[in-house]
């Protein structure tokens, strides 16, 4: 079944292309009566050079809309705005509730999509600064999957170099370290690297060593990893985030390509590193701008791993699109890559590398959040804290972890995602505005309703303006759904969820349910729309709170 959204949509396009002799897009917009309107009268009027508010009325006798609309007019300079008839609503509710998919098509040409997403660091805990990219990429791949897409999600952890012969030369043959003990120790080992020339040269042995397949070095690496993945996947369980052991591919997997990445591209040697000037970049000199791939030592630098990433994700994952949830302060780098592999001819249309970036998350000081002791502020206690305060209000531990970390994620979701946003417990899980609790427990409270009733569901009959609003909102869930699959912003779901709870709340307050088989339908197709749309969202919907 189409959306409401579409249905207009098509129409109205069929009779601005009648009016034009040709096709013509017009933009089907929400107005604020909570109808429909469109103002393409006025851009074709120009295009014509005729009158808007008579060329409006000529569509309106070319539109076939009289099944659909109880009042149709021509407003202002042209805009043509349409009532649906409540008989209509009632029609397209009924067809709605029959349809699993609540009004959402699948796309007509499904792509293979790469998500990478999360990429925390090995032998270090999760932090805050992992929570969005994590949060919010589970979504994309939820969002996409629905949509019919083929989606292959991507952890492109940090595991490789420096780093990591630190470390190995650090635990001293000792592979029984647990991740906060790993943590410590990389601590430890970067203060020795940088104060003892002797450690720092060992270490840079060890990265030698550990990339020439010595078994002795890669036999505490693998510890390293093997601890780091239990952290990991412990966390994504936590978070009810879909990533699993399988979708692991740090820089290490691309270890043996980086040599041959280097030799296909066009590089060029600066200050004794190995570099690439991709055109259209310049540094703040107006000077070409690098991307080193090799550095000075002969090892290699993110950016190569990086490019052999991108290059395996074209040609072997075979995808069309590639998405990279990292934050804002990454794009610069991020463009110097895409630009990289388009001028060695690996990203070609139809195949295109975006970033989906975002902001960071602040405490309520507007600072970064930062745990007690000044460092950053660990995830698994962020978590924790968000549990136990909504344990307060339910002791059940299924239920205090579906509405804290629900609080978390949507905390993130519901904010512009480009923005910084403030982490506030008490108002993230407040029973009151726009959050998680608010919607899980419009979702609850319907299903205790339909349990306390031996009415069974009829087909709709929209008779009060409460209905009439909730029936509005519940058409408009597909919409609301494809301007996030088309923006990647989530806030638009988010927001669509809190105005359809709201318009169901204005409706059970001024509208008797129990006994009336028609209503019940629409507490069930808003039950079956919250509990759907959060799910997308990557949050639970307890069927008791």
């Amino acid at each position: 079944m189409a959306d409401i959204e579409q249905l207009l949509h098509a129409r109205l396009a069929r009779a601005f292309a009648a009016v034009a002799n040709g096709p013509v897009d017009p933009a089907v917009q929400r107005s604020q009566r909570a109808d429909y309107q469109s103002g393409a009268a006025l851009g074709l009027a120009r295009h014509l050079r005729t009158d808007p508010r008579r060329l409006a009325a000529k569509v309106l006798e070319h539109a076939d809309l009289d099944d659909l609309c109880g009042e149709i007019e021509v407003s202002g300079p042209g805009f043509i705005n349409l009532t649906l008839a409540d008989e209509a609503l009632g029609r397209l509710l009924h067809g709605l509730s029959a349809d699993e998919r609540l009004g959402v098509s699948t796309v007509d040409d499904p792509e293979t999509v790469v998500v990478d997403y999360s990429g925390p660091n090995a032998a270090k805990e999760m932090h805050v600064g992992h929570l969005r990219s994590t949060i919010i990429g589970d979504a994309v791949v939820r969002l996409l999957e629905f949509l019919g897409h083929r989606v292959i999600r991507q952890n492109h952890l940090g595991d490789w170099g420096t780093p990591f012969g630190m470390l190995v030369e650090q635990l001293a043959g000792d592979d029984r370290a647990g991740i906060a003990e790993l943590g410590e120790l990389y601590v430890q080992a970067r203060r020795r690297f940088d104060a003892d020339p002797g450690f720092r040269e060992r270490s840079r042995q060890r990265v030698v060593l550990l990339q020439a397949g010595d078994e002795a070095t890669l036999r505490l690496w693998r510890a390293v990893m093997a601890t780091s993945r239990r952290h990991f996947l412990s966390m994504y369980e936590r978070l009810g985030v879909r990533l699993q052991d399988a979708d692991f591919a740090g820089e290490s997997t691309y270890n043996a390509e980086l040599d041959g990445i280097v030799r296909d591209l066009a590089t060029s040697d600066s200050d004794g590193a190995t570099c690439v000037f991709p055109k259209g970049f310049t540094n703040r000199d107006g000077g070409p701008l690098p991307l080193i791939v090799r550095k000075s030592d002969g090892g290699y630098g993110y950016a190569a791993t990086d490019l052999a990433a991108l290059r395996h994700r074209i040609e072997d994952l075979k995808a069309t699109r590639i998405l990279y949830l990292i934050g804002q302060p990454q794009h610069l780098h991020l463009e110097l890559v895409f630009a990289t592999a388009r001028e060695a001819g690996w990203l070609a249309p139809p195949v295109r590398a975006e970033h989906i970036a975002f902001g960071s998350v602040l405490a309520p000081d507007g600072k970064l959040l930062r745990s007690r002791d000044g460092g950053t502020a660990k995830l698994a206690d962020l978590l924790d804290e968000a549990v136990e305060r909504a344990a307060v209000h339910n002791a059940d531990p299924e239920i205090s972890s579906a509405v804290g970390i629900g609080a978390v994620k949507y905390a993130d979701l519901s904010n512009d995602r480009a923005k910084d946003y403030v982490l506030d417990f008490d108002r993230m899980l407040s029973l009151r505005g726009n959050t998680s609790v608010y919607l899980q427990y419009a979702h609850s409270r319907i299903r205790s309703i339909l349990r306390s009733s031996a009415e069974a569901p009829q087909p709709p009959v929209i008779e009060d303006r409460h209905e009439r609003a909730l029936a509005i909102e519940l058409l408009r869930f597909p919409a609301a759904v494809r301007k996030t699959a088309d923006t990647l912003e989530f806030h638009h779901l988010a927001g669509h969820l809190f105005g359809l709870s709201a318009a169901f709340t204005a409706f059970y307050e001024n509208c008797r349910v129990l006994g009336n088989g028609s209503r019940l339908t629409l507490c069930d197709l808003t039950a079956r729309t919250l509990r759907t749309g959060l799910g997308l969202l990557g949050i639970g919907a307890p069927e008791r709170m």
